[in-house]
Order: C-alpha cells, then sequence, then structure tokens
C-alpha cells in the first residue's frame, strides 16, 4: 500500500547502525541519538502481518509522545523532538534488560496463569478467591525480559533480576519507583476518558552519564491494555467479558480465523475492508485515550516526508 509506511531504507548523515523491530526501526546517529520511526506494520502473537494499517505508525507515535510529555515531571524521557507523525527522536541510552510489567487488575498473562492454579506470578502473590478482570488489592509489578530466542518475553522475579546482575538492587528499586509512579498517572488520565487502565509495561535506558530515562512507548493500546469504566461492576457482577480498548480485537480477529501464531498455522487474508476496519479501530483507540480528535497525516508521498523532515532537524 502506498500510503502505508512498511520498511525503511534510509541513509542518515553520521548513521552509526540500524535496528528493525517488529513495528519501529531504529537509527543511531553517530552513538548520540536515536532516530525511531513508527511504521504502519501490525504484530500479534510475536508475528508481523503481511498486510500494513494506514495511520497506524503516526496514531501509535502521537499517543506515545503526548503521555511522554504528560509524564516528564514524574521521570525524564529519551524524546528530543516529533519532527513527523511518525518519528520519535531523543537520546541514546543503554536500555535495561528487563520491562517493567505492571497489573491493576488480574487480566491477560495474568489471569491464564491463575487459572492453571497458580497463585504466585513473576515472585508476586496473588490473592485466593479473585476471578478474571478484578481489581487487585494494590498493583503488582511482573518483571519480564527477552528469552534466548530474543523473541518472546519471559517472566521474572525481581530476587532473579538482582541475583543475576540483570539490574542492579540499586537502580532496580529506582525503576520499581518510576513504574508505580506512571502507572498512578496513567490511571488518573485514563479516569478522565472513562477508561481504566488495566496493566502496561514501561521500559527504561540509561545514558552514557547515568541518568534513568523513560523510553520506547507508553500507555499506548499497543502496549496497555484499557476496559471502559463504565458498566465495569456490573459486567464483573454478571460474569460478562470486559468492553476493552486494546488491540485484543486483532488478537480475537485471528483466533477466530484459526491463527495463534502457533508452528504450521498460516496467517489468515486480511481483505482491503478489514484493513480498513481496522484502520478506524486504532482511531478510535487514539481519540478514547487521548480526548483529541484525530488529524490524518499527508500520506501521498510518506516515506519521502517522514526522510525531508528527519534530515531537516538532523541539519539544524
Amino acid at each position: 500500500m502506498s500510503n502505508t509506511i512498511n520498511n525503511t531504507n534510509y541513509n542518515f548523515p553520521k548513521q552509526k547502525s540500524y535496528y528493525k523491530g517488529k513495528v519501529r526501526e531504529v537509527y543511531n546517529i553517530n552513538d548520540e541519538i536515536l532516530v525511531m520511526i513508527a511504521s504502519d506494520r501490525l504484530s500479534a502473537f510475536d508475528v508481523v502481518m503481511p498486510k500494513q494499517i494506514p495511520y497506524k505508525g503516526q496514531i501509535l507515535n502521537q499517543i506515545a509522545s503526548k503521555m511522554m510529555e504528560a509524564t516528564k515531571d514524574i521521570v525524564p524521557n529519551w524524546i528530543i523532538s516529533i519532527p513527523d507523525p511518525n518519528v520519535a527522536i531523543g537520546h541514546l541510552c543503554e536500555p535495561f534488560k528487563v520491562e517493567m510489567v505492571i497489573r491493576g487488575y488480574m487480566s491477560g498473562h495474568a489471569a491464564r496463569e491463575y487459572k492453571a492454579g497458580k497463585r504466585m506470578l513473576c515472585g508476586v502473590p496473588m490473592p485466593e478467591g479473585m476471578k478474571e478482570n478484578d481489581k487487585f488489592p494494590e498493583p503488582i509489578i511482573t518483571p519480564a525480559t527477552k528469552a534466548a530466542d530474543g523473541d518472546h518475553d519471559e517472566d521474572i522475579s525481581k530476587e532473579d533480576i538482582i541475583a543475576k546482575g540483570i539490574v542492579s538492587k540499586e537502580d532496580y528499586e529506582i525503576l520499581e519507583k518510576y513504574t508505580r509512579a506512571l502507572f498512578q498517572r496513567g490511571t488518573e488520565i485514563a479516569a478522565e476518558r472513562g477508561l481504566i487502565l488495566v496493566d502496561t509495561k514501561y521500559e527504561f535506558g540509561k545514558t552514557k552519564d547515568g541518568k534513568i530515562l523513560l523510553i520506547d512507548e507508553i500507555h499506548t493500546p499497543d502496549s496497555s491494555r484499557y476496559f471502559y469504566a463504565e458498566g465495569y461492576k456490573e459486567r464483573q457482577n454478571r460474569g460478562e467479558a470486559q468492553k476493552q480498548l486494546s488491540k485484543e480485537f486483532v488478537r480475537q480477529w485471528l483466533i477466530a480465523n484459526g491463527f495463534q501464531g502457533l508452528e504450521g498455522q498460516t496467517v489468515p487474508e486480511m481483505s482491503d475492508e478489514k484493513i480498513q476496519e481496522i484502520s478506524e479501530r486504532y482511531i478510535e483507540l487514539f481519540e478514547n485515550i487521548t480526548g483529541e480528535i484525530f488529524v490524518k497525516s499527508d500520506v501521498q508521498n510518506i516515506s519521502k516526508r517522514i526522510e525531508r523532515n528527519i534530515l531537516t532537524f538532523l541539519n539544524s
């Protein structure tokens, strides 16, 4: 699709390296700054779908930048500039090799573990007598680290993180403090929009001079789970599924069409109508999460636009 961004192949002045993730592409400029481009690729079950979703990269990039701005009084973040709707430019950091996952409610992975009879997640106890989507007495932090193959996240306890030297005790306690404060702010922002921030993840890095910064994205529908607050209690009392605001709708469509990322399974064909529907759902997510009307960027020649805006910043 000519109006979406799939792969990029830029060569910027003083470019040192390039990294392609499932959704984002990162350019290292002179070992000082990172240029992060949010593509329109769609990932589910650790698999990148064959077709791109119009405006998805813009939506994720703009939600993340707005949330970074709304939390910079709590923790400094990596962003220097947003020169393009799909681009964030910021300080190069050495990422901590853990994702700080925090859960206010027993949903998703936590609920699956609970149903399997487990009452401990990442070394954190979960109370007896809970049912799926119940609120925890206090939010719990359940860190994750990349598996050896680098493709899947694995649960890990605070004690193991420190014992294995993945993060020092001093740094980990700072990450924990930041995570709780960010989740509290995210919860407050969500409540203003009639939403519940169910769970989310934060990633942090350290600059060359030892400063800890919030990196990557925060409070987006790809990194967080939201419920609609209206009717939450009634649905829980009736044992009904909660009305969600996340990319769960994509996963459910894939499951209904026989795909969960398992070996031997084929990604189902997405029609143009399905692509358009997913794009519209992402726009709905943006407007619900930010409380603002989404303004579509000019996508006539999106690749050239991105390159031009990045070069303008770098040359300045």
